[in-house]
């Protein structure tokens, strides 16, 4: 037994529940048993005492006092794997746009989970676990948004990948509809987003452009250089045009029965010293709506163009 165990919170688990981390990181720790630690404060979050509901972020230190090898470490190696369906499988075998022996790059599709939160549901997390243990999500993405997101294979490419996230080194672009028209079509946003649980005020920085705009509804190609839970939805309710199919957000009753017009759009990095740059193939919901709606997406070299005019 060792005095103490301390871990750093990585990039994907930003913006987690304690209790959820613990659990995600020793699946087989009961609630009770982390209520219990976190009350003695035999679990702290930078040296602090906090409640079950606190969430941690990206860089913050898990202390466990009176760590035990036998209690936790053995523990942590074992997952239970939640039973997937062969439809869901080819789902996701059909969604993924690249892989290499390092990582892959999927288009997630709109309604799943990236990690789940309860035993019923099915998640990304879920279905990788499945595949191969080295498996691992390096980044997340809102369960209705729809997009780009990243998997790698082994323990180095997640590390390398946490890595880019943490420096800002990999470029994220997100395609959104939304009610109404910006007053500024070519923006930047600072906005402090409050985190109740954890009495946390989170800065966030996002970068927006009006690409297009017909009948009072917006294309809005935003550019996040941060990365906070629901950031792009909160910062659209603060423009005054919610994105189109948000529940929490947004509170237009004509489009209470669209899904959540938001795309995670455009990845850039480079990775073992190549340059990677990867579009999103928009789902069917979102392109049905455009074309009602006469929404013209922009194509090709005229997305490039975009980005350069940040």
């Amino acid at each position: 037994m060792t005095d103490q165990k301390n871990i750093k919170v990585n990039n994907i688990d930003d913006e987690t529940r304690i209790d959820r981390w613990l659990k995600r990181r020793f699946p087989l720790l009961t609630q009770n048993f982390i209520e219990n630690k976190l009350r003695r404060g035999l679990i702290k979050i930078n040296h602090k005492k906090v409640k079950s509901n606190y969430q941690v972020l990206a860089g913050d230190v898990v202390s466990i006092s009176k760590f035990s090898e036998k209690i936790f470490s053995k523990i942590k190696i074992t997952k239970t794997k939640k039973f997937i369906s062969k439809e869901i499988f080819s789902i996701f075998k059909n969604s993924i746009i690249y892989e290499s022996l390092d990582f892959m790059v999927i288009n997630k599709w709109t309604g799943i989970s990236v990690q789940g939160v309860n035993k019923e549901e099915i998640s990304i997390d879920d279905i990788i676990n499945n595949i191969a243990d080295k498996y691992s999500l390096v980044h997340r993405l809102d369960k209705d948004t729809s997009g780009l997101l990243i998997i790698a294979k082994n323990y180095k490419s997640a590390k390398v990948f946490g890595t880019l996230f943490r420096d800002q080194k990999i470029e994220k672009m997100y395609f959104a509809i939304c009610q109404g028209v910006p007053k500024n079509l070519n923006s930047i946003v600072k906005l402090g987003i409050n985190k109740k649980k954890s009495n946390k005020n989170l800065q966030t920085i996002t970068k927006y452009k009006v690409v297009n705009k017909s009948n009072k509804i917006s294309l809005i190609l935003y550019k996040p250089l941060t990365g906070k839970t629901h950031q792009l939805r909160i910062v659209s309710k603060y423009l005054n045009c919610p994105i189109i199919g948000d529940s929490k957000y947004g509170n237009n009753k004509n489009y209470s029965k669209e899904q959540l017009m938001l795309n995670a759009f455009y990845l850039q990095f480079t990775f073992k010293n190549y340059q990677y740059e990867f579009n999103s193939i928009l789902p069917k919901n979102i392109l049905r709506f455009m074309k009602r709606v006469k929404l013209v997406f922009p194509k090709g070299a005229k997305i490039e163009n975009l980005s350069k005019t940040f």
